[in-house]
């Protein structure tokens, strides 16, 4: 099994019989740091793309990147109208219409949960409108045009090991209480939304207890709205709190092979 960074929330995850996408998003901006080469042909193959919500950095390149590799999409009904008004055929999404919806292809089960945006907190919002400042009319029409809709985080079982997704760190107690201590394999958890968030993960992984953790939407993706996140405190709360758990920082389109 290989598993890619593509940046901010994006995956390609492929086995010897399939490749699968989440959240793939390339497309950043000319001062993103570290910039991306790779374009949506560059995903292919891929057979399916599974997505975590609506807002920008996680579904503005789904439409392209499904044309390019036909892959099925499946997404919540919000960001499911927004895929359709940017001219993605309806006949290629396939819309999450409850909880726990499973999708199965390939010897891979993929099963969506709800969850959770974090929330923003008022240290990071106003740090980021005094990096914005007289861009911010440009900046809104990427938040407006993308509504966030029904968080799912993504559970995938493939080849004896068993996958969490999370496209944001908003999870509650009852949701990862839900989940099970000790019942993640590998546990891929964002670092960005609020000026806390290495704290914020590493209660995910404290709940969790995960073989592996992949950080991942730590980096710098679409400044002067982001930033990147120094993981450091979250590295050692890990450390000291879930001595177990292996913490695998990954490069811009590293490939890890398990």
């Amino acid at each position: 099994m290989e598993i890619q960074w593509l940046g901010t929330a994006g995956f390609r995850i492929a086995t010897s019989t399939a490749s699968f996408l989440i959240d793939p998003y390339l497309s950043r901006n000319p001062g993103a740091d570290p910039r991306q080469e790779l374009r949506p042909a560059d995903l292919a193959p891929a057979s399916h793309i599974f997505v975590s919500h609506g807002h920008f950095d996680h579904l503005l390149d789904v439409p392209a990147v499904a044309r390019q590799t036909g892959a099925e999409v499946w997404c919540s009904p919000t960001a499911a109208r927004t895929l359709e008004d940017m001219g993605l055929a309806p006949g290629q999404i396939r819309t999450v219409e409850h909880n726990g919806a499973e999708a199965d292809f390939s010897g891979i089960r993929a099963q969506a949960f709800y969850s959770r945006h974090i929330r923003f907190d008022f240290r990071l919002m106003a740090a980021t409108l005094a990096r914005v400042g007289r861009r911010l009319p440009d900046i809104i029409p990427l938040f407006a045009n993308f509504p966030c809709g029904q968080v799912l985080s993504w559970q995938f079982e493939l080849e004896g090991r068993r996958i969490r997704f999370f496209g944001s760190a908003g999870a509650s107690d009852k949701e990862l209480e839900g989940i099970g201590k000790g019942e993640v394999d590998i546990l891929m958890l964002p670092l960005q939304g609020h000026s806390k968030i290495c704290a914020k993960g590493a209660r995910h992984v404290r709940f969790l207890e995960p073989g592996m953790v992949i950080p991942h939407h730590q980096d710098d993706f679409y400044p002067p709205v982001s930033q990147t996140v120094d993981i450091s405190d979250f590295v050692h709360r890990v450390q000291q709190d879930c001595p177990g758990t292996q913490i695998r920082e990954m490069a811009l389109n590293e490939i890890i092979q398990l």
